[in-house]
């Protein structure tokens, strides 16, 4: 089928919200429109220069883009934005029953354009890609969103806001009918509090996560660097997930047997991706020359029902532990990443910098297993105190006995 995109406007959707200098594009199919956006997109790519260092480059996405390359299906569509010196953004769009959602995000960059990237040692073309949470989007409705959407991979942060598309758009005309993102939906005012009365008010448990699950299975991991001469990420754990569905909590455990396991080692951030048949996680870490810590962590995966889920946290500061040394904590640990997921992980050690000789550095531990060594300690410290009381009490005694038998004599 033939494709053909439209024009690129430089002008504010005056429906929703006003725009200063979006990039507004259409995109038609055989004289109809078929495909709209009105966005921003600020990035932030690091980058390595001379004298082992990085550098980053910042900048926005520009007005003129072209449309080629961007297509319109009944099932799956395509929104690609080429600029400069062989950079490109895309969106792909998948439509399932009357919902569609953005699969993935698709930045591709030329290191050799000096004029973004200048001094830069490679002269590749890279690609990053990102699966955002732009989901259940209603059919012939826009996807409104003003707030900042920050997508972050290793070495590339996208900032998407006052975004505002259509795809699968129907009969040649963008829809008035607006879906928005959760971050623009305001929050619930506080009501005033009814007078109080003399029936005493019941209380409804918050339904938590109970264990149902034998504990999973502990996964080996590792990364090689590029040559791949040394390792350069170890990381060792069981995992398992709760993911809320309405009021209940289904839990999973992620199987390492048969899990593909690939990434990459930076020098600021590291990333350790593991793909099941059944979830697939993105592990990463950053590096501040002093403390490693888990920054961000993308989960993928499908319920017991088959209705897939995406959930993700790029504002994370959890494993911390120095640069040059490991992170354990052999305790079940639970963290919360989102409102719908936690994690849990057993018997975890982890070392995404500074690996030495393919072998962990020296652990620093959690909190829980610190406080399983203070316990023992603490008790063995009572009962040497309570010895020592009851020998003193003996000696004192027996001395007491003595003296008065030499005065009775």
């Amino acid at each position: 089928m033939y494709r053909r995109a439209a024009f690129v406007l430089f002008l504010a959707c005056g429906i929703v919200f006003q725009l200063s200098h979006g990039v507004e594009v259409e995109v038609k199919d055989q004289d109809k429109l078929c495909l709209y956006a009105n966005l921003m997109v600020n990035f932030s790519v690091s980058y390595d220069i001379a004298g082992n260092k990085s550098a980053t480059a910042e900048f926005e996405l520009p007005a003129n883009v072209t449309t080629v390359g961007s297509e319109c299906n009944d099932k799956s569509s395509l929104l690609k934005l080429n600029f400069g010196e062989g950079h490109s953004w895309s969106m792909n769009f998948t439509v399932t029953d009357k919902m569609y959602q953005v699969d993935s995000i698709a930045f591709t960059y030329n290191l050799s354009d000096t004029t973004l990237f200048p001094n830069s040692l490679n002269n590749d073309t890279k690609t990053s890609t990102v699966k955002p949470h732009i989901t259940d989007i209603g059919l012939d409705t826009c996807y409104s969103c003003k707030s900042n959407d920050m997508l972050e991979d290793v070495s590339v942060n996208q900032t998407l806001f006052d975004v505002l598309i259509q795809a699968f758009v129907n009969n040649g005309s963008k829809s008035e009918q607006i879906t928005s993102c959760a971050a623009d939906v305001p929050t619930a005012s506080p009501t005033t509090a009814a007078p109080a009365t003399t029936t005493k008010p019941t209380t409804t448990p918050t339904t938590t996560p109970t264990p149902t699950l034998p504990p999973p299975a502990t996964g080996n991991y590792s990364l090689k660097n590029d040559n791949g001469s040394t390792v350069c990420l170890l990381a060792y754990f069981g995992l398992r997930i709760s993911l809320k569905q309405g009021d209940k909590y289904e839990e999973m455990n992620f199987e390492p047997n048969g899990t593909t396991v690939s990434g990459s080692c930076g020098v600021n951030s590291s990333e350790l991706v593991l793909l099941s048949s059944t979830m697939n996680f993105s592990f990463t870490f950053l590096n501040d020359a002093k403390k490693f810590r888990l920054h961000a962590l993308n989960v993928t995966g499908k319920t017991s029902s088959g209705v897939p889920f995406t959930e993700a946290n790029s504002s994370l500061s959890l494993w911390e532990a120095s640069v040059g040394s490991s992170y354990m904590c052999n305790k079940e640990q639970n963290n919360t990443i989102t409102g719908l997921l936690s994690i849990y992980t057993f018997d975890l050690h982890v070392q995404p910098f500074g690996v030495k000789k393919d072998s962990f550095s020296t652990a620093e531990e959690c909190q829980a297993d610190a406080d399983s060594f203070l316990v023992p300690i603490a008790v063995g410290v009572a009962l040497l105190v309570l010895i020592v009381i009851v020998l003193l009490a003996y000696f004192i005694g027996r001395k007491r006995n003595m003296a008065a038998g030499y005065e009775s004599f």
